[in-house]
């Protein structure tokens, strides 16, 4: 972060200290029936521990051998969770075993201030030693395929050096089965998504997907493909794309709804997770640390690393660097100073240090011009911008929203898989916009702004009977200062 965006940020608990986030990328569905349980055992109801354990008899028991370690009550625990890949039919590898299309770490630890997650990349360069053969240099989610989940995590083991307590694996019909018993998911989609199989070689396919941009309520297969997508941006991307994916859960059903909906995800857990917690004793201690640091935020942990042709790389000092932020988790959210006047509510803008934008096109002017009459309200535009002069041109879609009406705008910040949104509808409370971290006043506007971390996630405001809403990338790759910037300068178009 540069001087001048922490000159923009001080520390603040305002807002963070309430979000929990134990929906965790691809694997939601099992930590989304352990809280469950957890609220009710935390009373104590001890028929659920039984209701639990019942269901996970469902499925298989994974058999570790010696690699998991020894759990203390009330002590910190990291959880391994495994997403299986199951290719689509006619791919090359169709045949073949799957692979840990996901592979996340989850740090439980009632002494430290935040949960954090790390989702080790699936093409990350490792050396596997199996058991029984030749160690060979590949990507980390080649263990599964080679050695099932015991040599995934012996693989996790030596390249982290993180003790793990539990592994949970899960494949990706229960992730359909619980996102379409929520009764389907509101999310961002930042740009066009498009594959399809027709016409292409058996060895050439992979999972057929078909999305337009912007805010939209995606179902079992639409939002299977839409994380799992990986094929015009990079793995980092994606684990980003899933970590936002689980953020809107847990915005449209939050905790209560997921305890009133309990019976129901534990037998979809059941039936398509395998894990080594079989008995009432794993499943009251790890209870018992849930309700610990049930108040807790949850923060995900970025994998240090390097994007190459083929492999992702990390250094020594990189993991270790990742490895310590994953065990000593704790970073406060970040805050907009205001000057003292505009704290006490006098309506004074927040200062903007100058940030180069570019400005926007013409034909992107005259794109968006054309829009307008579709939507009956304003119709906000990015007049100046983060971009590239190699990025493709802006994109802006009109569509139905909630009944009412929408639009989008897509900009591309110039890095691979790199989009931010400018989103605009009548619907004028959709879940994304729930639990502000600051308001504002910027660019003689009311703004609300969205945190995650110490990076600006989100700036939203209303004007008549709409509201907008300017979403960073997925990877939060820009700054505050220009988010607040690229904000304050957007202008309705006619």
């Amino acid at each position: 972060m540069s001087t001048l965006d922490e000159q923009l940020v001080v520390p603040s608990a305002r807002g963070e200290r309430r979000r929990l986030r134990l929906w965790v990328r691809m694997l939601l569905g099992c930590l989304m029936v352990v809280v469950a349980v957890a609220a009710t055992v935390a009373t104590g109801t001890l028929l659920e521990v039984k209701a639990f354990t019942d269901a996970l008899k469902q499925s298989p028991q994974l058999r570790l051998g010696n690699e998991l370690a020894n759990a203390d009550a009330g002590g910190p625990q990291t959880l391994l969770l495994i997403g299986s890949d199951k290719r689509a039919k006619g791919a090359i590898d169709s045949g073949g075993p799957p692979h840990s299309d996901t592979m996340l770490l989850v740090r439980l630890d009632p002494n430290q201030p935040d949960t954090t997650m790390l989702s080790v990349p699936r093409d990350l360069k490792v050396t596997i030693h199996p058991d029984h053969g030749t160690p060979s240099t590949q990507k980390i989610n080649a263990a599964y395929s080679i050695g099932g989940a015991k040599l995934a995590v012996e693989t996790v083991k030596q390249v982290l050096g993180i003790p793990i307590n539990h592994v949970i694996d899960i494949n990706f019909a229960g992730f359909r089965d619980v996102v379409n018993y929520l009764g389907c998911v509101f999310v961002q989609v930042d740009q066009r998504y498009y594959h399809s199989n027709l016409g292409l070689a058996a060895g050439q396919t992979y999972s057929e997907i078909n999305l337009q941009p912007g805010y939209q309520r995606l179902c079992g297969d639409d939002a299977l493909a839409y994380v799992r997508y990986r094929h015009t941006d990079t793995d980092l991307v994606r684990n980003a794309r899933q970590q936002d994916f689980l953020r809107q859960i847990k915005n449209q059903v939050g905790a209560a709804g997921l305890v009133a909906r309990r019976y129901a995800l534990e037998n979809i857990f059941g039936k398509y997770a395998s894990t080594d917690i079989r008995s009432a004793d794993d499943v009251l201690k790890l209870l018992e640390l849930l309700v610990q640091s049930a108040s807790h935020p949850v923060r995900q942990v970025v994998f240090k690393a390097d994007l190459g042709p083929s492999y992702v790389t990390a250094s020594h000092g990189q993991i270790h660097q990742t490895v310590q932020e994953f065990l000593n988790g704790g970073i406060t959210p970040g805050h907009i100073a205001l000057p003292a006047a505009a704290k006490k509510g006098h309506g004074h803008p927040a200062p903007l240090p100058a940030v180069p934008l570019t400005p926007t096109t013409s034909s992107d002017l005259a794109a968006a011009a054309a829009v307008a009459p579709s939507v009956p309200f304003k119709l906000y535009y990015p007049v100046r911008e983060v971009t590239s002069a190699f990025a493709p041109a802006d994109t802006v879609r009109s569509y139905a929203l909630h009944g009412g009406h929408a639009y989008v705008v897509v900009v591309s910040q110039g890095g691979l898989g790199q989009y931010y949104n400018l989103q605009g509808t009548d619907w004028t409370n959709p879940p994304i916009l729930n639990n502000p971290n600051q308001t504002i006043i910027l660019g003689g506007r009311r703004v609300q702004l969205y945190f995650e971390g110490q990076r600006l996630r989100m700036v939203a405001w209303h004007d008549g009977r709409a509201v907008y809403w300017l979403i960073n990338t997925l990877q939060n790759i820009l700054t505050n200062r220009e988010m607040l910037s690229i904000a304050a300068a957007a202008r309705p178009v006619s």
